[in-house]
């Protein structure tokens, strides 16, 4: 093994214990809790270290951001992954997807709620971030009806299920009635 392997795998080492505890901090104390000072003695490295890997906070939430979109894909995919009739795919993909809001509220917001300097929608939209949106689109697109783009119908999807993701954790909305809200979306929405 070469010393610039060496380097390389303790900096990518290094950059993963940053993210983890930034999301960490986050889910248990909030955003407002993630701070450089907090993360350099929590990892034990000084903040110049930290610097070495990120700019500041915009671009840890950013990086947090890249890694939830990619476990959100994997997520809905896995979800649809056992349905077999479209109707049953959309109510998978919707669970999924609410459900990943309702357990990673930090990472939900380092992905929606958050400036983490990323662009949507955009040419330059990183991979992550397209890939979780195709995700959705994979599975939306054979519901959406005749004479509806698929990508316009998943925007309105996925807008929906933000909407009820983000006013159910905000106390907005009955949590006892979720499921009722997530088959109705499905069922108004999706041409079965």
């Amino acid at each position: 093994m070469s010393v610039q392997g060496r380097k390389e795998r303790e900096r990518a080492e290094r950059e993963r214990l940053i993210l983890a505890t930034a999301r960490e901090i986050a889910e248990q104390q909030g955003w407002d809790a993630v701070t450089t000072r907090r993360l350099a003695e929590r990892i034990e490295y000084s903040q110049p270290v930290l610097y070495s890997h990120f700019r500041g906070k915009r671009e840890i939430i950013g990086a947090v951001a890249l890694e939830g979109a990619t476990e959100l894909a994997v997520a809905l995919r896995a979800a649809v992954g056992a349905a077999d009739e479209p109707r049953d795919r959309v109510v998978a993909l919707a669970r999924a997807y609410l459900g990943f809001a309702a357990r990673s509220p930090a990472v939900y917001d380092a992905m929606f709620q958050l400036d983490g300097g990323l662009a949507f929608a955009r040419e330059d939209t990183p991979e992550p971030l397209k890939d979780a949106f195709a995700a959705l689109l994979e599975n939306l697109g054979d519901v959406a009806g005749d004479g509806v783009e698929p990508g316009l119908f998943t925007e309105l999807f996925w807008a929906g299920l933000h909407g009820l993701a983000t006013l159910t954790r905000a106390g907005r909305l009955p949590p006892e009635l979720a499921e009722r809200r997530t088959q109705l979306l499905v069922d108004r929405l999706a041409v079965l």
